[in-house]
């Protein structure tokens, strides 16, 4: 075997009574024990067990066997030996035997060098994790010779291994592995980070660790090797943080979150504070102003949307924490020099070493090619904040949008090169998803504040119902939907009652909310019944959907997503008529609490087409209460629809004081505080017109009767204590019957209602509506209606399942209202 020669082997003499009597050489280079150390002693003394049965005599005689013994160094580690026992016979018989040691193995020496000398840590412990031998890069680890470790515990040399560096993680210390792996036997890897003797830097080893068997497969001792994979563990770190970072950071569509998020990530992995500093332009999602509007500023005012530190638990400045703090950078700082240069800085605190150089750490880089021009900064006072460094970085999106500082005041790495890459990665990525909530916030208010203007400003006066509504758009971090209502006041003292949802959000969703709000409002100026109202919509939907086609190059608004809800209660015949497009019917509550179903089906949404529409009445109690409400009221993950609406008509009957103070219950009971969805709700308590407040009568078709129904109207009126409106009245009623009269068809009625306003109303069976018309000088006719509208307030025509009626108003003082 090459390199056997390399390999002492002892000889040693021994007599018939297991006596030392001869020493060579090779035995003080095995085993460090010279002839004057064990000449004279039983050579059991050189084992580190008892003797084998049958030791020396003829102990590895066979041949075909490896005799293996333990032996004792003089350092006290044990040297594992095979044996060889040949005894010596003279005249008179045996005298002693010559036994040889061979170190187990027959490692050559040169095999003893190449691990002496290898640039991993190598280190092999006794089953007690006593050190049986150490090579010279181990030792450099550990800052001891092998000399001064060998016959030592392990605890006793390394008690910082007796610990956890890393207790979060329920990580075991390296000296339990050690005995673990000496214990069971099986091999284990993983990676050490620890504090190398006489360094405050942490470094990162991979270690692996195996046991030592002898032929019998016992373990007899267990060894680990490692090598400094520090660059590659921080490396390894620094993506695992961007990794956290691209799941962490914009989150939510909310400028101050975001920037929390910026700062919560890093802290402690990474520094140990974190400071986000935002223009209040960008706060308000507004444009941030330009480098040169600050360049030339005394100060530059800034906002401080976040702080994290280490020590402080979580982000102090955030939603739901108070307003950021102001805070101002003078020119001369280097947050100001970083957002006008755009460049980021980096500054060290260091103490001047030998020679007048700086000393740093090992953790900053050597090669000074790896920083960008101007780094790294050397700033002493920084110790004076307590920190050992500093990075700046301008916050950059599709403008300047602040700053970020990342500080690092209780571990003593200096920052390297790499640590800037990872900065401003962090600051980029975040700078992206807070321009992107500031553009979501300025789009959001944009849109809300369309949707605001296009809803009801006020709702209008009329005797009918008493009304209240609420609307509230979805949370932060979803955009305005399309949810409306409108009341509109009818002729006849009637109301309409309109609820839609346009599907989408943003601004095309309130574009469309406008529109349909507006066509609603003039199809009720034509007096249509609900199911035609809806009809008439359907098709101007389908052709605003046509206009908007893509070929045109213009983006769908999506009003094919609609839908609506029209009722019309009438407070003289207490009746209510009501039809869908696709939303979800009216909740009617009768004084007493109980539900009054509304036997309805909605019709389709909005801009399907050619499906018909279906409205259906009902009489409702007086003091019954409506409720329309869009789908977003509704919304739950947890609860379907219809357990969702009985939730409704349950908060319906909560005992509020008034319909103002009914909504604010419903809703604090119905919607969530993170919505998802708009929401909007209209109650409505229906009232009853007195029937004495209505006076009507037929009317034959004879030209004669026309004085009379002048004499109903004027003693009708009188009897009102309406009589400065008797002549206007009697002169609109003499018109309006004289026409039913001579242009439409029997039956005629005539009825007056006595409400905000003195309504007279025609109804023949003719469906032909008039028309205003000016009249020449020689005309006979054509002048009645003008006078209508001249000595009224408004007039116009309604269709009716039975013809049509034609119908004015007169104002009425105070004095003269019901």
């Amino acid at each position: 075997m090459a390199g056997t020669q390399d390999m002492p082997t002892a000889v040693v003499v021994v007599d018939p009574d297991g006596v030392v009597s001869c020493w060579s050489e090779e035995g003080r280079q095995l085993l460090g024990w010279t002839a004057r150390d064990t000449v004279g002693r039983p050579v059991a003394d050189l084992l580190v067990d008892p003797p084998p049965p049958g030791f020396p005599e003829g102990y590895g005689s066979d041949p075909d066997t490896t005799g293996f013994v333990p032996l004792r160094h003089r350092d006290g580690s044990t040297v594992d030996a095979v044996v060889t026992a040949h005894p010596l016979t003279g005249p008179e018989g045996a005298f002693g035997h010559v036994v040889t040691f061979q170190r187990w193995g027959r490692r050559p020496v040169i095999a003893d060098l190449a691990f002496e000398q290898c640039p991993f840590a190598l280190g092999v412990y006794d089953p007690e994790l006593r050190f049986l031998w150490i090579n010279a890069s181990s030792g450099r680890v550990i800052a001891h010779s092998e000399e001064q470790v060998l016959g030592k515990k392990y605890r006793e040399v390394l008690p910082e291994f007796d610990r956890s560096l890393f207790p979060e993680r329920d990580d075991k210390p390296y000296t339990d592995k050690l005995s673990e792996v000496a214990r069971t036997g099986r091999p284990a890897r993983l990676i050490t980070v620890f504090h190398p003797r006489g360094s405050d830097y942490a470094n990162a080893w991979a270690t692996s660790i195996w046991p030592v068997r002898d032929a019998d497969g016992q373990v007899r001792a267990v060894a680990n090797w490692g090598f400094d994979m520090s660059a590659e563990y921080w490396a390894r770190q620094r993506l695992l943080l961007l990794n956290r970072a691209g799941s962490g950071i914009g989150r939510t569509l909310d400028v101050v979150g975001t920037a929390r998020e910026l700062a919560d990530t890093p802290v402690p992995g990474f520094v140990d504070l974190v400071c986000v500093d935002l223009f209040d332009e960008v706060l308000r999602g507004e444009e941030p102003p330009s480098v040169a509007a600050f360049a030339s500023a005394e100060t530059i005012e800034l906002s401080r949307a976040a702080r994290h530190g280490a020590d402080e638990g979580e982000g102090a400045a955030g939603p739901g924490s108070g307003p950021p703090a102001r805070v101002a950078h003078p020119p001369a700082s280097v947050a100001a020099r970083c957002m006008v240069t755009g460049r980021s800085t980096v500054e060290l605190a260091a103490e001047p070493g030998e020679g007048g150089e700086w000393a740093f750490g090992p953790g900053l880089a050597a090669d000074p090619a790896h920083w960008p021009a101007g780094n790294p900064v050397i700033d002493a006072s920084l110790a004076a904040q307590g920190l050992t460094g500093r990075i700046t970085v301008p916050l950059r999106g599709g403008a300047l949008l602040g700053v970020v500082t990342f500080s690092r005041s209780a571990r003593p790495e200096a920052f390297t090169a790499d640590d800037l890459i990872l900065a401003e990665e962090l600051a980029a990525k975040a700078a992206v998803a807070i321009d992107n909530a500031r553009r979501y916030s300025r789009e959001r208010t944009t849109a809300l504040t369309l949707q605001r203007s296009l809803l009801p400003q006020g709702l209008p006066n009329q005797e009918a119902v008493e009304v209240a509504s609420r609307y509230l758009p979805g949370g932060t971090g979803t955009e305005v939907g399309g949810d409306w209502f409108d009341v509109i006041p009818l002729s006849g003292a009637r109301v309409a009652l309109v609820v839609g949802d346009v599907v989408g959000h943003g601004l095309h969703a309130s574009a469309s909310m406008g529109r349909l709000r507006t066509a609603v409002r003039t199809l009720a100026d034509v007096d249509l019944p609900p199911d035609e109202l809806l009809t008439h919509l359907d098709d101007l939907v389908l052709h605003l959907a046509a206009d908007l086609r893509a070929d045109r190059h213009f983006q769908p608004t999506g009003e094919t997503g609609a839908t609506c809800l029209y009722a019309v209660y009438d407070p003289v015949s207490r009746r209510l008529t009501v039809a869908s497009a696709g939303h979800p019917l009216p909740l009617v509550v009768a004084p007493d609490g109980t539900g009054i179903p509304v036997p309805a089906h909605p019709g389709p949404p909005l801009g399907i087409g050619g499906l018909p529409f279906e409205a259906t009445e009902l009489e409702v109690p007086e003091g019954s209460l409506l409720a329309l409400y869009t789908d977003g009221l509704l919304e739950s993950r947890e609860r379907d629809v219809d357990r969702r609406t009985a939730e409704l008509r349950h908060a319906l009957n909560h005992a509020a004081t008034s319909l103002d103070a009914l909504c604010d219950a419903v809703i604090d009971a119905m919607l969530p505080d993170r919505r998802t969805d708009d929401a909007a709700l209209l109650l409505a308590r229906t009232h009853a017109l007195a029937r004495h407040h209505v006076a009507d009568w037929d009317v034959e078709p004879d030209p004669e009767q026309v004085p009379r129904a002048r004499k109903f109207a004027v003693d009708q009126v009188d009897a009102w204590g309406l009589e400065e409106a008797a002549f206007v009245t009697e002169l609109v009623v003499s018109e309006l019957v004289t026409n039913a009269i001579r242009y439409g068809r029997p039956p005629i009625r005539l009825r007056l209602i006595r409400d905000t306003s003195l309504i007279c109303e025609v109804s023949d069976a003719s469906s032909t509506a008039p028309h205003l018309r000016r009249a020449r000088a020689f005309d006979e006719g054509g002048r009645g209606l003008l006078l209508v509208a001249q000595l009224t307030q408004g007039w116009g025509t309604r269709q009716t399942p039975e013809g049509k009626t034609i119908w004015c108003a007169q104002s009425l003082p105070e004095r003269g209202r019901p």
